[in-house]
């Protein structure tokens, strides 16, 4: 940490007043990620032992940045240390917008339009920064090569096929690969393959009053196929993009790429489901040795709809290959016992989050259990008693940027979400239906409002279902009527 604050001070010659951890054991990364801050500045420190993957992501930051492409700037390194600062991108990935933006199968426009700027883009990456990256910096292959997709296969057999319980026919299982490989090689693969393109990597912040996709988690990029990284971000598990938006973005992609180069649709198309296949296998290698092996049982809540996808692609897609064992184990899994029970939704616990007036009375709790916590706002600096913000409320940019720069702001809700983590968890181990969580302040307007949605987004971008979140501001809404 004090190399982190060392390269902050020296950087920005100011030093570090506020210090963020903003990576926890959601993550499947060694890295630590940590937001620094001064009065006046913030950015984000990295502290990753492993030195290869630290130098990939400089070299290539500064490369797509020569090329004009939206991903952080660097500020300051030092490697003999493993640190790094970058810019910060803020706190909304697509994944946390997209969903903000749905009602289940139904996705709104603002979030279509997050996904078709980031597609539009990814060609770019892919072709136009591809061309004279320095590819001998890839860690830990320079290509997706035939060892690249052989740690993948096997990763999706031994720890997740192992694991599952799924039986299989090892020399046949082996034989498909083979042949799946020959054929994955086959395609062009002169371009640039971010590797990890989705929508937890990509982050929305606003400029000129519009959301506008940045870039991250490229250290693993390397030479590789054009279908591999749009097949990663449309077959992204957890986003679970319904089958006519998927295709609705493939071909806004295709269009886009057809601008870089002389593109045969029907030639990328031949090869394109092969590419989705193996992403989705790699992915769920991961959830496997995460979740089955390390018992990191969160992981293991995107193979629902890892499974969903496979049944989308058994029934509707025909590959150009026969791949008889490994098509019987694609069976084999959406028909398992064992993961059907993985597929089994949850009943639902409702959090119901509420700002309020204390002159005007607690909320009262509909659900008949008396309420829950309640969290008195009015200790933190008050915004109401600045002109410039009486009309606005917690929800507005200025009060929000106003109480960000607060370290008192920052501990309460490092002590609130501490409590409500902890309540969530064993409300869903033992059954319970709903939770109510109240944030008082003087007026009901600017603490309380910007309380309760720091704690509704924290929730809802957590990596675990069966939690809906239903925020209320009751004053607002009492002024609105």
């Amino acid at each position: 940490m004090e190399v982190l604050k060392r390269l902050f001070a020296e950087h920005f010659h100011s030093p570090v007043e506020r210090v963020q951890p903003l990576q926890g054991q959601l993550g499947g990364s060694g890295r630590k990620i940590i937001r620094l801050a001064s009065e006046s500045v913030s950015a984000i420190g990295i502290l990753y032992d492993v030195r290869e993957e630290n130098v990939a992501f400089l070299e290539f930051s500064r490369h797509f940045r020569r090329h004009g492409l939206p991903v952080p700037e660097i500020y300051a390194e030092d490697l003999s240390h493993n640190a790094y600062l970058e810019e910060d991108l803020g706190n909304t990935t697509l994944f946390e917008s997209l969903s903000d933006h749905r009602d289940g199968p139904i996705i709104a426009p603002e979030a279509v339009a997050a996904y078709r700027k980031v597609v539009a883009v990814l060609p770019r990456f892919q072709v136009e920064a591809g061309r004279d990256l320095n590819y001998k910096v890839c860690y830990p292959r320079s290509s997706f090569d035939r060892q690249s997709i052989a740690w993948d296969l096997n990763y999706f057999k031994y720890y997740f096929l192992r694991l599952a319980g799924i039986p299989f026919n090892e020399q046949a299982l082996e034989h498909d690969f083979s042949h799946l490989t020959k054929f994955l090689l086959s395609a062009s693969r002169d371009y640039f393959l971010y590797r990890d393109f989705q929508s937890r990597n990509i982050m929305l912040r606003k400029v000129l009053g519009e959301d506008q996709p940045f870039f991250l988690d490229y250290q693993g990029g390397r030479k590789g196929a054009l279908q591999y990284d749009i097949a990663s971000l449309l077959y992204d598990a957890k986003a679970d993009l319904p089958p006519d938006l998927r295709q609705q973005l493939l071909d806004h992609y295709l269009d886009n790429l057809a601008g870089f180069l002389g593109l045969d649709r029907a030639v990328f198309m031949q090869f394109y489901y092969a590419y989705v296949y193996v992403r989705i296998m790699q992915a769920m290698g991961a959830y496997g040795f995460r979740g089955f092996y390390e018992r990191k049982e969160h992981f293991l809540q995107s193979v629902p709809y890892a499974l969903k996808n496979l049944r989308w692609l058994l029934h509707n897609v025909e590959l150009p290959i026969a791949l008889p064992a490994l098509m019987e184990a694609f069976k084999s899994m959406v028909a398992s016992e064992k993961l059907q029970g993985l597929t089994s939704e949850p009943e639902k616990l409702t959090v119901r989050i509420f700002s309020f007036s204390f002159h005007r009375g607690l909320p009262q709790d509909e659900t008949g259990n008396g309420g829950g916590f309640v969290f008195d706002g009015r200790s933190l600096p008050n915004p109401g008693r600045e002109e410039r913000f009486t009309t606005l409320t917690g929800k507005d940019a200025p009060v929000i940027d106003y109480l960000n720069q607060q370290e008192s702001v920052h501990q309460f809700l490092a002590s609130v979400m501490s409590l409500v983590d902890a309540s969530v968890s064993a409300y869903q181990r033992r059954g319970f239906k709903h939770l109510m969580v109240s944030f008082g302040c003087t007026g009901g307007q600017h603490r309380s409002v910007y309380l309760a949605e720091q704690l509704a987004k924290h929730l809802r971008g957590k990596a675990s279902d069966g939690v809906e979140v239903i925020v209320r501001h009751r004053e607002q809404e009492q002024l609105n009527q």
